[in-house]
C-alpha cells in the first residue's frame, strides 16, 4: 500500500487515535504494525472480530483482560539462566489468573461472538506453575512453609530475637541516664540503642551509625554480641535456601516458557481486537459488507473525525460507473468527500468500523493512491502542479482493476486548455486499465466529458444560491457551478468587477470555449465495447489561446503583436490574464494590470488573448472604468465641473 496515500488519507492519525483504546505494550505493538489488508477474505475476517468486540462491548460488561505489568521483562530473561525473584513470580502468577479469568468469560460469549470467543481456548492456565509459586510466595515475600527446612530456620531465628529482645531491655534498664531515648532499633539488620554522644564511651560495645545531626551515637552492647552473631549466621542459611526455592521456580517457569508467551500473544491480540472494538463504539461504527469487484456503496457516511459536523456522505462508485467527477463551488466539501472515501475505505480493510449507515458497502484494493492537498515541495523545488503531475504519473503507472484513485483538483495550476486536455487523457487512461478513480475538478469540460463518456458520471456539492451558503451535500448524477462570481461577491469584490465578469462570460458563451470543445471536437473516446482508446488528430486550438512562457521568448519583434490600451493579454510568467494600462516604454515594457495590480511586464511575455474592441462597447469607451477606483472616478467627474478644495487625485505607483 502506498505509504504516501496513508498519511494524506489521515491513517496515521486514526491509528494514533486507536492506540489511546489499547491497556498493553503487546496491544499497542500491533495497532502500530497494523496495516490495510490486500486479500479480500483477510480483511472480512479481521472486520468480523471488530464487530463481535464490539457487540461484546455493547453488552456493557468489563472484558478481564490480563495486564501485562511486570511480564514484558520476565519473558525477555526467559532462557537466559536469570533467577527470578519474588516479585517477578507475584507477576506471573496474576498474569496466569488472568488468563484463566478470561478463558472463562470468553466461554460464555461463544453464542454472541463465536470467532474471538474461540481463540481463548488456546490459553493456558499452567495450574502446576500457579500452585506452586501461590504455595511458596504470598505478598512478595517466600512463605514459611516453603521448604521443610526454611521453615526450621525461621523458627530458630524467631526463639533467638525473642532472646535478643529480653536481653537488650535489659541493657536500656542499665544505660538509662546514657540515652537520647528508650528504644531499641536496628541498623543493618543489627540491634542498637541510642547513646548521647558525650557518653558513648562509657557503653561497652560496637558504634554502628550516628544520626545526622552527630548528637546521637548508635551502639551494638557487647551483652549481645554473641546472640548477633548466632543471628546472622541463620540469616546467611535462610538466605541459601530462599535461593534453592527460587531456582526450583525459576527452573519450573523456564519449563513454560513456550506456553507463556503464547498466552502473552493471545492476551495482546485481545487487546488489540477489543481496542478496534472500543474505537469503532466510539464512532458509531459498523462493519460494512465487503467485495472484490472496486464498488464503493456509502449510506450516510461521515469522516471520523468531522462526526459532529459534517453532512452525511451518500455515494456510489464503481460497476458499470468506475469514474466519478466531483464538481462544485470552493470550500464546498469535494475534498472532504475525497478524503471520506479514501479513509473509510482504508479503515474497513484494516478490520475498522467506519461511521456509515446501512446499506453501505466497500471495496477490497491492492492499490490506493491519493493526490490531495498542494503537495508543493521546496526541497525539489516543485510547483504544485509538477508536484501533482509527478504524483499522477505513479499512478498511471500502477494502476489497475484493483486500484483506487483519488485526485483533488485535477490538473489544476496551468493552462486551462492544456490541462483540460491532459485531465481527460489521464482518465481515459486510468479508466482503461479499470482503476476506480474519483476527481475533483472546476473544468467545465470535465462536466462533459463524465456526462458522455461511458464508466464516468457526475456528482455535486449543493450550494444555496440564495444565501451563497454551501451545504455540503452531494447529489449523484448532476454537474455543479463553481458560483465563482456569487461568491466573490459576497466577499466584498467590488460591483463593477462583477458585472464586468458577468458581461464577458456572457459574450464568451456565444464562443466555444476550447477547453470546453475539447470534448465535442476530438479529445480521446473510450469505445463502450472494446475499452480501448480512440484518438483523433489534430485537436483544436482556439484563435488567440495563449503559449507557453518558451514559445513566448522566442517572438521576434517583426511579428510581434501591437497592443492598445485596454487589450487583454495573457501574461505567460504568470499564468494569468492582464489588461494593458500603460503602453510600451523604451525598454519593451508594458504596463498591465494583473487582478488589481499594476506590474511592468516585458512584451516577450505577453501574449494576444481578447483585442479592446470585443471587450469595450465602442472606441470612446472610458477605460477609468477599469483602471481607476470608484473614489478617482467620482472626484475626476467633480474636477470637469469646478474646483474642489483639499481634494487631489493620487496616481498609484506603477
Amino acid at each position: 500500500m502506498d505509504q504516501a496515500a496513508l498519511q494524506t488519507l489521515g491513517y496515521e492519525e486514526t491509528i494514533q487515535e486507536l492506540m489511546r483504546y489499547a491497556v498493553s505494550y503487546e496491544g499497542r505493538r500491533r495497532i502500530a504494525e497494523l496495516v490495510p489488508e490486500e486479500k479480500l477474505a483477510a480483511a472480512e475476517r479481521k472486520l468480523a472480530e471488530t464487530a463481535e468486540a464490539k457487540a461484546i462491548i455493547a453488552k456493557g460488561a468489563s472484558v478481564p483482560l490480563p495486564s501485562l505489568d511486570g511480564i514484558e521483562f520476565v519473558v525477555s530473561l526467559l532462557g537466559s539462566g536469570y533467577l527470578f525473584g519474588e516479585q517477578d513470580f507475584s507477576a506471573v502468577s496474576q498474569f496466569l489468573r488472568s488468563c484463566s479469568q478470561l478463558k472463562k468469560y470468553m466461554s460464555g460469549k461463544l453464542d454472541l461472538a463465536p470467532v474471538i470467543a474461540s481463540y481463548a481456548g488456546s490459553l493456558y492456565e499452567e495450574q502446576r506453575l500457579q500452585e506452586e509459586i501461590n504455595r511458596c510466595i504470598r505478598h512478595g515475600r517466600i512463605e514459611d512453609g516453603a521448604s521443610k527446612e526454611l521453615e526450621k530456620i525461621r523458627r530458630k531465628m524467631e526463639t533467638l530475637k525473642e532472646r535478643i529482645q529480653k536481653r537488650m531491655q535489659t541493657v536500656l534498664s542499665k544505660y538509662s541516664s546514657l540515652l537520647q531515648e528508650h528504644l531499641v532499633s536496628t541498623r543493618d539488620g543489627r540491634y542498637v540503642i541510642p547513646v548521647k554522644k558525650e557518653y558513648y564511651r562509657q557503653v561497652k560495645g560496637a558504634v554502628l551509625d550516628q544520626s545526622t545531626s552527630g548528637q546521637t551515637v548508635f551502639v551494638e552492647p557487647d551483652e549481645i554480641a554473641s546472640l548477633q552473631f548466632e543471628l546472622n549466621l541463620l540469616i546467611g542459611d535462610e538466605a541459601r535456601e530462599e535461593a534453592k526455592i527460587l531456582a526450583m521456580l525459576s527452573a519450573l517457569l523456564e519449563s513454560s516458557a513456550r506456553e507463556l508467551k503464547q498466552n502473552i500473544e493471545i492476551t495482546g491480540m485481545y487487546d488489540f481486537i477489543f481496542a478496534k472494538g472500543k474505537y469503532g463504539a466510539s464512532i458509531g461504527g459498523r462493519a460494512v459488507p465487503l467485495n472484490a469487484e472496486g464498488e464503493i456503496r456509502l449510506v450516510g457516511a461521515k469522516h471520523p473525525k468531522l462526526l459532529q459536523t459534517m453532512v452525511p456522505l451518500d455515494i456510489s462508485l464503481g460497476g458499470q460507473a468506475k469514474g466519478l467527477i466531483i464538481t462544485g463551488p470552493n470550500t464546498g466539501g469535494k475534498t472532504v468527500v475525497l478524503r471520506t472515501i479514501g479513509l473509510l475505505t482504508l479503515m474497513a480493510q484494516s478490520g475498522l468500523l467506519i461511521p456509515a449507515e446501512e446499506g453501505s458497502c466497500l471495496a477490497v484494493f491492492r492499490n490506493i493512491r491519493a493526490v490531495i492537498g498542494d503537495g508543493q515541495s521546496l526541497e525539489q523545488s516543485l510547483s504544485t502542479f509538477s508536484a501533482q503531475i509527478s504524483s499522477l504519473s505513479r499512478m498511471l503507472e500502477s494502476a489497475d482493476s484493483a486500484s483506487l484513485m483519488l485526485i483533488d483538483e485535477l490538473a489544476a495550476g496551468t493552462d486551462p486548455a492544456e490541462g483540460m486536455a491532459l485531465s481527460i487523457a489521464i482518465l481515459e487512461e486510468l479508466g482503461r486499465k479499470g482503476a476506480t478513480i474519483a476527481v475533483t475538478t472546476h473544468f467545465n469540460g470535465l462536466k462533459e466529458f463524465a456526462a458522455q463518456t461511458p464508466g464516468f458520471r457526475n456528482a455535486r456539492m449543493e450550494f444555496d444560491p440564495v444565501s451563497l451558503q454551501p451545504l455540503y451535500r452531494l447529489t449523484m448524477g448532476e454537474a455543479g457551478e463553481s458560483y465563482a462570481l456569487e461568491i466573490a461577491q459576497r466577499l466584498g469584490m467590488e460591483g463593477s468587477v462583477i458585472e464586468r465578469s458577468r458581461e464577458l462570460m456572457s459574450r464568451s458563451a456565444g464562443r466555444a470555449a476550447p477547453a470546453e470543445k475539447l470534448v465535442e471536437q476530438g479529445a480521446p473516446k473510450m469505445n463502450q465495447t472494446t475499452n480501448k482508446r480512440q484518438t483523433t488528430q489534430n485537436v483544436p486550438i482556439a484563435k488567440g489561446q495563449p503559449e507557453t512562457a518558451e514559445a513566448a521568448e522566442t517572438d521576434t519583434s517583426d511579428r510581434r503583436p501591437k497592443f492598445e490600451m485596454g487589450d487583454a493579454v495573457w501574461v505567460t510568467s504568470l499564468n494569468r490574464m492582464g489588461i494593458i494600462c500603460a503602453l510600451e516604454d523604451s525598454r519593451g515594457m508594458f504596463g498591465v494590470q494583473v487582478q488589481k495590480q499594476k506590474l511592468k511586464i516585458n512584451h516577450k511575455r505577453l501574449k494576444p488573448y481578447i483585442s479592446r474592441s470585443e471587450l469595450y462597447p465602442g472606441e470612446d469607451y472610458d477605460l477609468d472604468i477599469v483602471f481607476e477606483s470608484k473614489e478617482n472616478r467620482k472626484l475626476s467627474k467633480q474636477f470637469s465641473k469646478h474646483h474642489v478644495e483639499g481634494k487631489a487625485i493620487i496616481k498609484e505607483q506603477d
